[in-house]
C-alpha cells in the first residue's frame, strides 16, 4: 500500500502585503457528480450526501458575482516546499474511498486480476479496483448465462438503447433542460433488463414449446386418431380359424406277424414338417385353394373395407401377398406340432378354407416318401426279377443236359468202376485158388484147367471194362465231359438258388423299409368357426400406430438436430 508524500516544514515570510486578488488554490479532487458515485459504487448512490465540514469552504451562491472569490488565506510571503501534484492527491483520496468501501479479500483478487487482464499494471489490490474505475470497467461485474440470450431489439449485451455493455463510470448527458433524471441506478437497471430477458427466454420457451405441441399433434396425435378411428369403425370385422396337426412315422413292419401292427411309432423328421408347411405357404396352394373354394372372389367382396379388399383383377402375386397375410402357419420344432390360422371375413368360410388346407397337407404328406418306397420296392423287384430268370434258365440248362445224355453220366461211370472193382477181387481170388492149385505136387488137372479158365475170362472182362472206361473218360464227348457239363449246371442251379434267396430277403427288407417309410398326418385340434372376430386388435393396433409415427417423428428429429449442428460448425 501507498502512503502519502510529506511535505517539508517551511515559513511564511510577510515582505510584502498581497493584494486581495482571487489566489490561486491548490488543486483538488473534483466532486464526484452523482451519475459517476452511482457507476463507482451502487451502494454508496443510496447514501445522502456528505454534509459540507464547518471549517472547509462555504459553497457560492448561483447569483453571486463572477469576481467574487472563496475565503483564502492571506500569505504574506511565498511559500517554498515539495508538495505532492493534485494526480497523486486524487489517487490517494480514490483508495481510501475505496478502503471504506469495505471490500472483501475475493473482490479484491477479482479486480486485481481484471486489471491485469487489461493490460494495467497496479500496485496494490485497491490500486486495481481505482484503476478499472478510472478506465470505465467494473472490476465485480460478473458474466452471466442471461448475458449470452440477446433480446429481440436490442443490439448490445444488456443496454436497451444499443449502446453495449454497461461500464463504469458513466456520464450524464450535457445539454438539455435542467430536470430531475429519469434514469435508473445501474443496480435497478441490471435488474430490470434480468427480468427482461428471463421474459423473453420465458415467452421464447412458451413459443417452443406450442410449436412442439402443434407438430406432435399434426404428425402424431392426427394419425393415431386416424388410425383408431379406422380400427373402432371402419375396419371390417376378421374372424380367424385356428387348427394343429403333426406329421408320424410308422416304425411297425408288416412281416413280423401280428406284432408288427403294436410297434409304437414317432413323430417324423422336421424336414417332413417344413416341406409341409412350406408347401401350404406356397402359391400353388393358393391357386388350387382359390380353384376349389375361391378365396379371391371372397377377398374380393365389397362388404370388406377398402384397406382389406382385394382387387378382382389382381395378379397372382398381389393375391399371393393377400394369402400369406390371411394364412399363417408355423411350425414347433421341439414339440414337431404344425399350427394354421387361417383368417377370413366369414367364421364359416375360413373354417371350410382350414378343412381344405389340411386335405393338402395330407395329400403332400403321403406324397413326400411314396417316391422313396416307390424307388426302393423298385429296385428291389428288378433285382429279384433278375434272380428268377438266371435260376430258371439255369435249371432249363441242367434239364438239357440230362436229356441230351440220356443217362447219368457219374452213374454209369461208377457202375463200370464198381464192376471193375469186383472183377479184379474175383481175379485176385481165382489167381490164388489156381496157385494153391499148382502148389500140389500132383493137382487136380481138372480143377486147374477150370480155375485157369476162370481167370482168363475175368481177365477178359476186365480188359473190355477198362477199355470202356478209358472210351468213357477220354474225348470231347465222353462220359467225363458228359458229367463235368453237367456238374456245372448244378453248379449254376445252386448259385441261382443263393442269388433268387438273397433277392427273396432283400425285398422283404425293402417292403419292411417301405412300410416304415409311410407318413400319417394327425389332426391334433380340428378346425372350428370361430363366434366373435379376431382381428383387428383395435387398441393394440391404436397404440402400434402411435408408437410409429412416434418412432418416425423422433428419428426426423434427431438427423434434423444433427444436420443443423453439423451445417452450424
Amino acid at each position: 500500500m501507498t502512503t502519502k508524500p510529506k511535505a517539508r516544514k517551511f515559513r511564511i515570510k510577510r515582505n510584502t502585503p498581497i493584494e486581495p486578488a482571487a489566489a490561486p488554490t491548490r488543486p483538488g479532487p473534483a466532486p464526484a457528480d452523482p451519475a459517476t458515485r452511482a457507476a463507482r459504487d451502487p451502494a454508496q448512490a443510496l447514501r445522502p450526501p456528505p454534509s459540507p465540514s464547518p471549517s472547509g469552504p462555504r459553497p457560492v451562491p448561483d447569483d453571486a458575482p463572477s469576481n467574487h472569490a472563496p475565503d483564502v488565506p492571506v500569505a504574506s510571503e511565498a511559500r517554498e516546499g515539495e508538495v505532492a501534484s493534485a494526480a497523486e492527491v486524487s489517487g490517494e483520496q480514490d483508495m481510501d474511498a475505496i478502503r471504506r468501501e469495505g471490500l472483501t479479500g475475493r473482490q479484491l483478487r477479482m479486480a486485481r486480476r481484471v486489471a491485469q487482464k487489461h493490460g494495467l499494471a497496479p500496485t496494490s489490490d485497491f490500486d486495481a479496483v481505482r484503476l478499472l474505475r478510472s478506465e470505465g470497467i467494473d472490476p465485480f461485474q460478473r458474466s452471466n448465462m442471461l448475458e449470452l440470450v440477446v433480446p429481440q431489439g436490442v443490439s448490445g449485451g444488456g443496454d436497451p438503447h444499443g449502446r453495449g455493455r454497461i461500464q463504469l463510470p458513466q456520464t450524464v448527458p450535457v445539454g438539455g433542460k435542467n430536470l430531475p433524471s429519469t434514469e435508473l441506478s445501474p443496480m435497478d437497471r441490471r435488474m430490470r433488463e434480468i427480468s427482461d430477458i428471463q421474459r423473453d427466454i420465458t415467452k421464447r420457451r412458451r413459443r417452443k414449446m406450442g410449436l412442439l405441441m402443434v407438430r406432435l399433434l399434426f404428425f402424431v396425435g392426427l394419425p393415431t386418431i386416424m388410425g383408431g378411428y379406422y380400427f373402432y369403425n371402419i375396419a371390417t370385422p376378421m374372424y380367424a380359424t385356428d387348427s394343429q396337426f403333426l406329421i408320424i412315422q410308422n416304425e411297425g413292419s408288416g412281416g413280423m406277424g401280428p406284432l408288427g401292427g403294436l410297434l409304437p411309432t414317432q413323430f417324423a423328421n422336421s424336414a417332413d414338417s417344413i416341406a409341409t408347411q412350406s408347401y401350404l405357404q406356397s402359391k400353388d396352394a393358393m391357386l388350387r385353394l382359390d380353384k376349389d373354394v375361391g378365396f379371391v372372389s371372397h377377398f374380393s367382396d365389397p362388404k370388406i373395407d377398402p384397406i382389406q379388399r382385394l382387387d378382382p383383377e389382381a395378379s397372382n402375386e398381389v393375391a399371393y401377398k393377400f394369402y400369406k397375410k390371411n394364412v399363417k402357419i408355423g411350425y414347433d420344432p421341439t414339440e414337431g406340432m404344425i399350427r394354421m390360422e387361417v383368417i377370413a371375413a366369414d367364421p364359416a368360410v375360413s373354417a371350410d378354407f382350414s378343412e381344405h388346407l389340411l386335405e393338402y397337407a395330407e395329400e403332400r404328406v403321403n406324397a413326400l416318401s411314396q417316391q422313396k418306397r416307390e424307388d426302393g420296392m423298385r429296385d428291389a423287384l428288378t433285382a429279384f426279377e433278375t434272380t428268377v430268370k438266371q435260376r430258371r434258365e439255369a435249371q432249363e440248362a441242367l434239364i438239357k443236359l440230362q436229356v441230351e445224355n440220356g443217362v447219368d453220366p457219374e452213374a454209369v461211370i461208377a457202375s463200370i468202376r464198381g464192376q471193375i472193382t469186383n472183377y479184379e477181387t474175383l481175379l485176385l481170388e481165382k489167381e490164388l485158388e489156381l496157385a494153391a492149385l499148382l502148389d500140389n505136387p500132383r493137382p487136380n488137372r481138372a480143377k486147374v484147367d477150370g480155375v485157369q479158365g476162370d481167370v482168363r475170362r475175368i481177365s477178359a472182362q476186365l480188359d473190355r471194362l477198362n477199355e470202356r472206361m478209358n472210351n468213357a473218360t477220354e474225348g470231347t464227348n465222353s462220359l467225363a465231359q458228359q458229367a463235368v457239363s453237367l456238374q456245372l449246371a448244378q453248379a449254376d442251379l445252386a448259385a441261382a438258388d443263393m442269388s433268387l434267396q438273397a433277392s427273396q430277403t432283400q425285398m422283404e427288407q425293402a417292403r419292411t423299409e417301405a412300410q416304415r417309410q409311410v407318413r400319417y398326418l394327425t389332426v391334433a385340434v380340428r378346425p372350428v368357426a370361430s363366434q366373435a372376430p379376431s382381428y383387428p386388435r383395435k387398441f393394440e393396433n391404436t397404440i402400434l400406430t402411435f408408437l410409429i409415427f412416434a418412432g418416425i417423428y423422433l428419428m426426423l428429429s434427431l438427423t434434423s438436430s444433427i444436420l443443423k449442428e453439423q451445417v452450424t460448425k
